[in-house]
């Protein structure tokens, strides 16, 4: 197996830190680890710095684990030198001398200024700053997956573009959390560095008295000296990567550069330098303090504001001259039309009073019910919805609303948006106040009522419902009446592709050896048509495999499709353990039926008479008629042979009718006739 170099470099880098805590090493050899230290360090804090989002140090958690535990490795190692041999290499002796000045008293204020910095004020802020940060961000984790969610149903992202945001939210919720114990290794460091160098005092000064017969006062400057000096060696870096967890967790996402952000953001206001300016001026003249030093200053500062106010009115003209030329630029050109093109699937339009129901921030969930409705259909119809778009229309009655599917308006209603509907489920006689209405959905009698009569309503057996689901009710109903049209060609290759991922042998054995993308959408069409569940693919699927070398004719190939899924329309449309009532149909019609049907090309159609067709529909809706007063849904048994065509027949007349066959109906199923559609 070939090891790539990063992942070697990380593993000797780890293992030596390991090994730098059982074995001695040289000075020279520390001194070289030493000035790798300090470089990693600078590395890690630049490019905290320039980062322009969290994410692009998503790994700093891990690093900050390697470089503590290589950064005490090498605070061991030095420690075991100035105890054995008084000597820890060039750099510990510079830092010591040279960095803390030469002085004993001088090396250990520094050091200590440098402790206490790191400790009171850089880490606590930053442990603190993590810790509030992980927790906000584990709270708004929901809410920005909703967002998400609503921006995906609205169509202003794509599913790939949601997939991506959704994995980003993890990222950062991740990344935060680990952040917040990450913190930790940055004050345990500063700690350990803290004990270590007075351990390395106390022992330096019993090891040179001890064994090296110096003076208690040659002991404490040698010893002393060396320690403060692998003090500062360690203290220095840990500062630096404490700094950089510090820019890290207060690093806002942005698409500039930081420096520029600090800068712009500070003098962008002209009139905050001039009076800054003026403050220090007057502070230099009238004060004791030095007028050569706070003069110039606030000279310098008024004059960068009236610069920066000038140069402000210059851009703010130029902008508008540029606004106006560009405006200019779009009237004279011809209009591009290619973007006017594009149709919405499906588009819901409101007026202006509705908009506080899709508005997340005045409390709407509509776009929630939206979303919803989605997965709804999805797990009963087994068909992907289109994206919803959801806008305002000006020119619509501010408490209209308006369904398109395709850009044609196909439905409307209207709603009182401080108002409920309230509607008689048929058995409530005692009648309630309000505004006379039509439930939009089935067009039942309804009234509107307000907040205060909504209790006596439910308590009297009305059925109360709200605006938002009002407008998703009758939205999802459209949706199901017109889920045939909207499933497309690409609709229906990414179910055949998602039933391959653990059916390829079906998959490539049906497209396109025996039936195209296009013949395969029409039979799924003319089962969502009469609201048949798609969902088991593999069976429809199985079923089309079967039956498609006999037969491409989409209609007969839906028929067998139907029997096959017995099973499901039984449970659709007949109740377990209760008799059903339905009507047949009359052979001799049947019959009838069969004679007019002409065979062509382009698959067969009904020829039948006129006047016998008018009859036809005279007697089915006196049958029908019995079911819908027996409270019944109205429903029609034929034999298979004849469904298809009767369904084609009445589908204009009678919409709510389910035309069955008797091949589609499970063996268990109980029915009970209670009429025949005859023709005299």
């Amino acid at each position: 197996m070939k090891i790539k170099k990063n992942d070697l470099f990380i593993g000797i880098y780890l293992l030596s830190a390991v090994i730098f805590f059982i074995i001695s090493i040289p000075s020279w050899l520390l001194d070289i680890l030493l000035a790798l230290n300090i470089a990693v360090a600078l590395i890690i804090l630049f490019n905290a710095l320039y980062a322009k989002e969290v994410l692009d140090m998503a790994s700093f958690p891990t690093m900050l684990l390697f470089t503590t535990i290589f950064r005490i490795s090498l605070n061991v190692s030095s420690t075991k030198l100035i105890l054995t041999k008084g000597d820890a290499g060039k750099v510990v002796d510079t830092f010591g001398k040279f960095v803390g000045g030469g002085n004993l008293v001088i090396g250990a204020i520094i050091f200590i200024v440098l402790v206490i910095i790191q400790f009171i004020v850089i880490n606590k802020g930053t442990e603190r700053v993590a810790e509030v940060t992980a927790r906000f961000t584990l709270d708004a984790m929901a809410g920005k997956q909703m967002a998400i969610d609503s921006d995906l149903n609205t169509g202003a992202i794509t599913d790939k573009e949601a997939a991506e945001r959704r994995k980003k939210l993890q990222l950062e919720n991740s990344f935060f959390g680990s952040m917040d114990g990450a913190t930790k290794y940055v004050k345990g460091d500063a700690t350990a560095g803290l004990i270590i160098t007075g351990i390395n005092i106390v022992g330096g000064i019993v090891m040179g008295m001890m064994y090296n017969g110096l003076s208690i006062n040659e002991a404490l400057s040698k010893y002393t000296i060396l320690t403060i000096g692998d003090g500062l060696c360690s203290q220095i870096p840990s500062l630096l990567i404490s700094l950089a967890t510090g820019v890290l967790v207060t690093k806002a996402s942005s698409d500039g550069e930081l420096g520029d952000e600090i800068v712009g953001q500070l003098f962008s206001m002209d009139r905050v330098l001039m009076m800054v300016g003026g403050a220090l001026t007057v502070l230099g003249v009238f004060t004791p303090l030095p007028i050569y030093v706070f003069v110039p200053f606030g000279v310098a500062l008024i004059l960068a504001g009236r610069k920066l106010g000038d140069k402000k009115g210059e851009e703010q003209i130029e902008e508008e001259v540029e606004r106006e030329e560009t405006e200019a630029q779009e009237i004279r050109k011809p209009e591009n039309v290619v973007s006017l093109l594009n149709v919405d699937p499906i588009e819901l339009e409101f007026g202006y009073g509705i908009i506080p129901l899709a508005d997340v921030n005045q409390g709407g969930d509509l776009l929630d019910r939206v979303v919803m409705i989605r997965r709804q259909i999805a797990l009963e119809l087994g068909c992907v919805v289109p994206m919803i778009r959801l806008r305002d229309n000006i020119q619509l009655n501010p408490n209209q609303y308006l369904i398109k599917i395709k850009g044609v308006p196909v439905s409307e209603g209207e709603i009182l948006f401080d108002h409920y509907m309230a509607m008689n489920p048929g058995y409530v006689e005692e009648e309630i106040s309000g505004i006379p209405t039509f439930e939009p959905s089935y067009h039942l009698p309804a009234i509107w009522i307000t907040e205060s009569q909504r209790e006596r309503a439910e308590s009297l057996g009305y059925t109360v419902v709200d605006p938002p689901s009002i407008i998703a009710t009758h939205l999802m109903e459209i949706i199901r009446s017109h889920l045939d049209e909207l499933l497309t060609r690409q609709d229906v290759h990414n179910l055949i592709e998602n039933v391959k991922e653990a059916n390829e042998t079906l998959v490539s054995e049906l497209v396109p050896k025996l039936l195209n993308v296009g013949e395969i959408q029409k039979v799924l069409q003319n089962l969502l048509a009469e609201g048949i569940s798609i969902r088991d693919l593999v069976t429809i699927f199985e079923t089309l495999a079967d039956y498609a070398p006999t037969t491409h004719d989409t209609d007969v190939l839906t028929e067998y499709v139907r029997q096959s899924l017995k099973r499901a329309i039984s449970n659709q449309y007949f109740n377990n353990n209760e008799t059903t009532s339905v009507v047949t149909l009359d052979p001799n019609v049947e019959q009838v039926i069969m004679d007019s049907v002409k065979q062509t090309e382009q698959g067969a159609y009904l020829a039948l008479d006129p006047d016998y067709t008018n009859r036809l529909m005279t007697s089915l809706r006196e049958e029908t008629d019995k079911l819908e007063e027996l409270g019944r849904t109205p429903i029609i048994i034929t034999s298979p042979i004849v469904r298809m065509y009767l369904k084609k027949l009445t589908q204009e007349q009678f919409r709510n009718l389910h035309v069955l066959s008797y091949n589609e109906i499970d063996s268990d199923v109980e029915l009970q006739s209670v009429g025949m559609v005859t023709v005299e």
